[in-house]
């Protein structure tokens, strides 16, 4: 018997599973004592709002350059948190396992999710594990829920944005999707393209003891991409925003992906990037405050809200005409988070 492998008895809740967990799952993912298994964690006091976010991933591949389906699951639900000016505290982990997974593989995804969440601040702190039979599911699929405290009285909302407010991205676009699509592929582009993934929560704790109530909206473009994320903000809000195409930072590797696959960087996802909508004289110092971070070190003013129609995007080309922006229609890029 190939002992690296995942059985079905380790979702038994028997004995294999209690060796799965006190061997493996609970020393790499949290550090906790065995003994110290309950039904659901205690979770200490805190100041101000609770924000309360979840999420699945099922990312293909699971390894990918820049990261792996446990740093992503811990990336991705610490920034939904930081996107509504939360200062995340705690994770759920629950892993949906295929039999015959090998553990080697489930160990280093572990490791990545306690790294990313050590370096985010926050704790895994309960989850739970099931395995099931071989060929109903992909490898592993992750679904993690965090919470967080809103220790300020700043309203940071989607329905938030206001007309004169300039747009502010933090970096590059697509690299995530590109990536992972990539590598998914076997494609050979010459340089190896990286994803973004990255834990966001920082550089917004910096934004928003810097900018205060300048910070409208948060939000980051995930699945759909910026077009999509852009959208939705100025359907909730009910106004009308123009993007500059020039403005928009786009690494020429991912530029070029795009131009060979017919794809429009605008539409792929990232997983290191937010948006940031504030009012016009904040302008200067928001991009002080991203360029200054490690994360934002590419930040762009890619757009304006303007007068117009609810919910009207359109983008100003770089030859001088204007065209409208909408959402994704279909699955551009499928198994990308």
């Amino acid at each position: 018997m190939n002992n690296d492998l995942i059985l079905l008895g380790h979702g038994s809740g028997g004995r294999l599973s209690h060796q799965l967990l006190d061997d493996l799952i609970i020393p790499t993912i949290s550090g906790s004592a065995s003994n110290g298994q309950n039904d659901a964690a205690l979770l200490g006091p805190v100041q101000g709002r609770l924000a309360y976010t979840t999420d699945s991933y099922v990312v293909d591949p699971i390894f990918f350059p820049g990261g792996t389906i446990g740093s992503l699951a811990v990336h991705g639900t610490v920034n939904d948190l930081a996107m509504m000016g939360a200062r995340p505290l705690w994770l759920s982990v629950a892993l949906i396992i295929e039999e015959g997974f090998s553990k080697t593989d489930l160990k280093r995804i572990l490791e990545d999710m306690r790294t990313a969440a050590d370096a985010a601040g926050v704790a895994i702190v309960t989850g739970d594990t099931k395995v099931v039979p071989r060929g109903k599911a992909d490898k592993i699929f992750i679904t993690t829920s965090g919470v967080g405290a809103v220790e300020h009285k700043i309203l940071i909302h989607g329905a938030n944005a206001q007309n004169g407010d300039v747009i502010i991205i933090n970096g590059t676009i697509g690299d995530h999707g590109i990536a992972v699509m990539a590598r998914r592929e076997g494609l050979e582009v010459g340089t190896e393209i990286h994803s973004d993934s990255a834990a966001l929560n920082d550089l917004v704790s910096n934004l928003i003891a810097e900018l205060g109530d300048s910070v409208h909206v948060l939000r980051d473009p995930t699945r759909g991409g910026v077009a999509t994320t852009i959208k939705e903000i100025a359907q909730q809000s009910g106004v009308a925003i123009t993007l500059y195409e020039d403005a928009l930072p786009i690494k020429p590797a991912v530029r070029g992906v795009c131009s060979i696959m017919g794809l429009d960087p605008l539409f792929v996802a990232n997983e290191g990037k937010l948006l940031l909508f504030v009012t016009a004289d904040a302008t200067e110092t928001a991009l002080s405050v991203m360029r200054k971070h490690p994360l934002g070190v590419d930040a762009s003013l890619i757009g304006t809200v303007v007068s117009g129609s609810a919910g009207r995007v359109q983008m100003e080309t770089s030859v001088g005409g204007m065209r409208s922006v909408d959402m994704l229609s279909g699955e551009q890029l499928p198994r990308i988070c």
